[in-house]
């Protein structure tokens, strides 16, 4: 089996492999601060909740665009499962041409996201450009040209990010969970508010799909995934497909390109 591990600015997320399966995973909260041997012991509860048995691990890859964890967490693997992580950075093969004016400077999740993306939407004679939408701490918009090539994209604050600043700088607004209001016109500020984050974020991820997919030819695919795919997807149909193990199969196609 094959352990996945995405570490995010949220969140850490783990998935298991049998081959090309997602059999089981995990998500985390990203705490800076933990140490190797306090990740190994909620790693190892996980596993055996699940009655799965560390030795069944014969392979780890790590996609990490938190550097205070990066090296914790591959201490971890190294200790608790006996492998030595495979981190993808530059240098790694990907199989994906990485066009960006800088290639280091494209995060890893960013970059197996569309590993996955191609691999599952796009490719064949027919095939055609994709976008990939990530909610997550921020929300990323990416380009995959026809024939397989990071072109590169787009970073945005994250709702939540977006949701924090207005009840830090605005002294008499409440803070709010994000959430889709029962009226585009809010009648109580915090309606006015919920109505002002969601619609505004829909907005803003529709005008950068469209104005992406101009550049792309007019013909692009969109796949969202992330936190609130499942939530924003529904409110627009510029996205064609959500898929919230993405990321995890981007790690999980990098790896056999690897071994």
């Amino acid at each position: 089996m094959l352990l996945a591990i995405d570490v995010g600015n949220s969140n850490i997320v783990l998935g298991v492999f049998d081959g090309s399966t997602l059999v089981q995973s995990w998500r985390l909260q990203t705490v800076r601060e933990r140490t190797s041997d306090e990740l190994g012991l909620l790693v190892d509860g996980l596993f055996a909740h699940s009655r799965i048995e560390r030795v069944q691990i014969r392979g780890v890859i790590l996609g990490s665009v938190v550097p205070p964890l990066t090296g914790t967490i591959r201490a971890m693997v190294q200790r608790y499962f006996g492998v030595a992580a495979l981190l993808v950075e530059p240098g790694v093969n990907t199989g994906m041409p990485i066009l960006y004016e800088h290639p280091a400077e494209v995060g890893a999740d960013r970059i197996v996201n569309a590993i996955a993306a191609y691999e599952m939407f796009g490719g064949g004679a027919a095939g055609h450009p994709l976008i990939v939408v990530d909610f997550g701490t921020a929300t990323t918009l990416d380009a995959i040209s026809a024939k397989g090539e990071y072109l590169g994209g787009a970073i945005c604050p994250g709702v939540q990010i977006s949701a924090d600043a207005l009840f830090q700088r605005a002294a008499r607004l409440p803070r709010i969970d994000v959430r889709k209001p029962s009226h585009i016109v809010g009648r109580t500020t915090v309606g006015a508010m919920e109505s002002g984050l969601f619609y505004g974020y829909v907005g803003m991820v529709e005008g950068l799909v469209r104005r992406m997919n101009e550049e792309l030819g007019g013909d692009a695919v969109c796949i969202a995934t992330g936190g609130l795919a499942d939530v924003i997807a529904p409110e627009t149909s510029l996205i064609q497909h959500v898929d919230p193990d993405l990321t995890l199969q981007g790690l999980r196609l990098v790896w056999e390109r690897n071994r």
